[in-house]
């Protein structure tokens, strides 16, 4: 074979490998590919995003007399539990599963677990963005947050929360419905 021969079939085969290549990725890795880019281009897009608005209400304003309400929680290991059933709850609650299909839902669990931390008085930092902010756009009505917080309080009798710690949470997080709800 001749030096231009190799050369052009080293080229045409060069240029066809990554064809190859992306033909022997199955449709379960390149969905998986795709939405792991999808999800780096939202944690940048919130990156670029200001964390708070500062017109908005603090979306995890401390109430230290609420410490002991906290280890009602389990503490901040108890709140990581919860909400790992909470989430699990959500996503197959047929009403509120949309919401969270396609969200990035250990960041979710995440800062739910730090906002309901700081709340409690447990000098938790909370990394999440405000209320307002965060739910732009969702379309969330009152049936939607309502919904939301039944589902929570299932996710907390199923983990032994006393009711009296639930009602001391729930009041705290009570008034942000007016930062979600936006239909």
């Amino acid at each position: 074979m001749t030096t231009t021969k190799t050369l052009a079939l080293a080229c045409l085969l060069a240029f066809a490998a990554p064809t190859f290549a992306q033909q022997t990725v199955s449709a379960e890795e390149q969905a998986m590919l795709e939405e792991e880019a999808r999800l780096e281009a939202e944690e940048a897009a919130l990156d670029d995003t200001p964390r708070l608005d500062p017109n908005a209400p603090d979306p995890a304003p401390a109430f230290p007399e609420l410490r002991p309400v906290l280890e009602d929680f389990g503490g901040r290991e108890g709140l990581d539990r919860l909400m790992d059933t909470f989430m699990a709850g959500l996503l197959t609650d047929e009403r509120m599963g949309p919401f969270f299909a396609n969200s990035d839902q250990e960041r979710v669990k995440r800062q739910l677990a730090e906002q309901f931390c700081a709340i409690l008085g447990g000098g938790c930092e909370y990394s999440g963005r405000d209320m307002k902010s965060s739910h732009a756009g969702l379309g969330i009505d009152r049936a939607d947050f309502n919904r939301l917080v039944e589902v929570l309080q299932v996710a907390m009798n199923e983990h032994k929360v006393p009711f009296r710690a639930q009602n001391n949470l729930l009041a705290k997080l009570a008034p942000m419905h007016r930062e979600i709800v936006t239909e």
